[in-house]
């Protein structure tokens, strides 16, 4: 059942990818031959107006065919009106981000159904206090609940992070404990922590930690678009940070996944609920559109790149060099998925210890 579930969200993230380049292909005028779910042999196919949409046999990809546009041989152009490449730059430019674009519009529309069916998050309820730190040298407790801070309202962990990493100076705690509300003021101490890529960081802390309880938050329609901006951003963020440690060498090219990865994380979240699953799902759809904005040959931002000199220069790239660049750029991309899954491997069968 995990298997059947990855497939299909990794089909529906293609389809909302090459659905966005096909409906900006169209509004341009360019003739899409074939809009396929997937690679290799067709199992289904159906001609509708000018376009053939099909579903292949491996469901790990999907292109969307324009007339004029062969990416396995760059070379091949036609010139008519309704092709791709007698297309302006710019607006070649907009057909190829449009793919990665309906992927974060993808994810923001998700976020939305999230925030309106419930969010769970820690509660700003205190749990471990560090020995000595300002927290407990203020006399907090555990299980008391942090109410405000500097007059600000606190519903859940989260916004007790925020709030005492961009604080100055003291804070003013206001803690609900046993039906009374207390107030302290603390002054954080800057403190050595590891974040999520394993590197020791400098933050602003107090002493704290979550007792682990938690709330469920469901947010009104006023709210839903900001929380789905926000989680889109930050997902965003999260993405192009961990390719950056991964070119500067904090993350080792050993925790690269692949589809096997895919598979797994994918089955778990639907055991675990439906809202993991769309979580899951958000992450996965703006992960493929960051991804396809890399100015690697092959993918959209490739293409974007090549036609952005164009733009810029007013001339084309000779095809010798568009032909050499683009092969070198499925090598890479096919040695990369080789090796994600050779990881993918490695970890299953504990060889990594």
């Amino acid at each position: 059942m995990g298997t059947l579930t990855s497939i299909l969200v990794l089909s529906f993230l293609i389809f909302f990818h090459e659905l966005g380049h096909f409906l900006m292909a169209r509004f341009f005028g360019v003739r899409v031959e074939v809009f396929s779910i997937g690679f290799g042999k067709k199992v289904f196919s159906k001609v509708v107006g000018h376009t053939e949409y099909c579903i292949s046999l491996i469901p790990l990809g999907g292109y969307v065919q324009m007339k004029g546009q062969d990416d396995s041989d760059p070379t091949k152009k036609s010139f008519d009106s309704d092709s791709y490449n007698t297309k302006k730059p710019w607006q070649r430019i907009l057909i190829l981000f449009a793919g990665p674009f309906a992927n974060f519009l993808l994810a923001f529309l998700l976020y939305i159904a999230i925030g309106s069916m419930g969010v769970t998050k820690y509660a700003p309820i205190i749990g471990k206090i560090s020995p000595d730190s300002p927290a407990m040298q203020m006399g907090i407790m555990e299980n008391d609940r942090i109410i405000l801070i500097n007059n600000a309202l606190v519903t859940t962990w989260d916004d007790v992070s925020v709030l005492i990493k961009e604080s100055t100076g003291k804070l003013e705690f206001k803690v609900e404990r046993l039906g009374e509300v207390h107030t302290f003021a603390i002054a954080p101490i800057i403190s050595e922590y590891q974040n999520m890529f394993g590197e020791r960081v400098q933050k602003r802390m107090i002493g704290i930690a979550p007792s682990g309880k938690t709330i469920e938050i469901i947010y009104s329609a006023d709210q839903l678009i900001g929380f789905a901006y926000d989680q889109t951003l930050k997902s965003t963020t999260m993405i192009l940070t961990s390719l950056q440690k991964l070119i500067e060498g904090v993350v080792s090219v050993k925790e690269l996944g692949g589809i096997i990865s895919i598979v797994q994380v994918t089955s778990d979240a639907s055991d675990a609920g439906i809202i993991a699953l769309l979580m899951l799902t958000a992450l996965l759809s703006v992960n493929l559109g960051v991804l396809n904005l890399l100015p690697i040959p092959a993918l959209d931002g490739g293409h974007m790149m090549f036609n952005t000199y164009e733009m810029l220069t007013k001339r084309a790239p000779s095809e010798k060099v568009l032909y050499v660049m683009t092969l070198g750029g499925w090598a890479l991309l096919l040695s990369l998925t080789a090796f994600t899954i050779f990881n993918d491997i490695y970890r299953l069968t504990g060889l990594n210890g």
